[in-house]
């Protein structure tokens, strides 16, 4: 992801440099809580509005950052509440992923910059919404980011470049992981409340394992193979192990095919494993003149002769750190009025190469991407009982 390397002393609005981006959270979990404080860290910004379904979620917030109760806004159209009401120059989406297409047009629709957490969306047409709404920020001068670690940390980005510089050679074929065990279910699912708490285990909600989590490793293949979508993938998933929340699968067995015959495997599960069990987030590339090797947190390095060997390094805080890379980048972005997004082409293919291993694996049979792009199907998670 490129940054911008250089800004005036001024932020979005032209307004002064101690001035700061007026930034509204909607998505006051424990990710977004981490979110806004570093946010207000960044030190050119701050939170001025809290949105959660969940008043309390969105109250907590609003203390930490010392907001009144009119920057609380809750209930399903909490976004939306807090956009019309104005006073921020931006938005920070971290909320289910179900929500992201919506919250995202109805941010650019009112003029606002738009720092979104992955995935994008969690269907075919959501992502194209996606796509069209970051399309028309670009042309109203806004800023779009979607928020990738791995595309921020310097060794991912020295090995892809020396990847497509031709390190590996011709490839031949590759491996993604994603081997994690079970996360922890929020509250008992059975209302209306403790399904939305525990959205991470609804399909409708999150996409599905592969999608709301098992895209990190798909987003590292689709940028090894340089953003050239596969042409066809087949293979199945299951839900045999975590069984007792949601209707997610906890695995994932697939193989995606790429043009020139280059044969991607990928595997995930997410479940614990008595006894213990390796596990991590994964990506593997064999060439003829080398091999890429990467893991989210541990050691990314190309192996092959002394013309294309790079011994890399670990990543052991990416997660914070790549947040904390995207933040800063996205506020110099508005302050240089550097419309670029460059992060949106490569998110959405990702999203849509996780969609699609998705849909083959439901569909029991290989698919292509000819279908994929045709799907107009839509996720409707059940919303029944929920306040507005």
């Amino acid at each position: 992801m490129a940054a911008v390397s250089t800004i005036s002393a001024r932020t979005a609005l032209g307004s002064e440099a101690n001035s700061r981006l007026k930034v509204g959270l909607i998505g006051c979990g424990q990710r977004g809580t981490m979110i806004a404080k570093l946010f207000r860290e960044n030190g050119y910004c701050e939170i001025a509005g809290a949105a959660d379904y969940f008043h309390e979620h969105a109250a907590d917030v609003a203390k930490e950052h010392q907001l009144g109760d009119d920057r609380v806004f809750s209930g399903l159209q909490c976004a939306e509440k807090m956009i019309a009401k104005g006073g921020i120059d931006a938005v920070a989406i971290i909320s289910p992923p179900y929500f992201h297409p919506m919250q995202a047009k109805a941010a650019v629709d009112a003029g606002l910059n738009v720092y979104l957490a992955k995935p994008v969306a969690v269907d075919v047409p959501g992502c194209m919404s996606v796509k069209e709404t970051a399309a028309r920020a670009k042309a109203k001068g806004l800023i779009f980011l979607i928020d990738f670690q791995t595309r921020t940390n310097e060794f991912f980005v020295e090995a892809m470049r020396r990847v497509h510089d031709g390190a590996l050679g011709e490839i031949g074929h590759g491996e993604a992981l994603y081997h994690a065990g079970r996360l922890k279910p929020k509250t008992d699912e059975r209302t209306p409340e403790g399904r939305l708490l525990n959205w991470v285990f609804d399909k409708k909600l999150s996409g599905d394992i592969i999608v709301e989590q098992n895209i990190h490793t798909l987003d590292v293949m689709n940028w090894a193979m340089q953003h050239v979508p596969p042409l066809r993938v087949c293979g199945m998933a299951a839900r045999k192990v975590r069984v007792d929340v949601g209707d997610n699968n906890d695995t994932y067995s697939l193989v995606y095919e790429y043009p020139r015959n280059v044969g991607i495997t990928f595997s995930s599960r997410q479940f614990d494993v008595p006894g213990g069990a390796p596990g991590g987030i994964m990506n593997r590339m064999f060439g003829s003149k080398g091999s890429l090797h990467t893991e989210y947190g541990g050691d990314t390095m190309i192996r092959g002769g002394a013309a294309n060997f790079y011994r890399g390094g670990k990543s052991p805080g990416i997660y914070k750190e790549g947040i904390i890379a995207n933040i800063g980048t996205f506020q110099k972005s508005i302050a240089a009025a550097d419309k670029s997004n460059p992060t949106v082409e490569p998110s959405v293919l990702s999203n849509l190469i996780a969609i699609f291993g998705r849909m083959a694996a439901e569909k029991g049979a290989p698919m292509t991407w000819d279908e994929l792009i045709a799907s107009k199907a839509v996720m409707q998670p059940d919303l029944e009982g929920l306040k507005g």
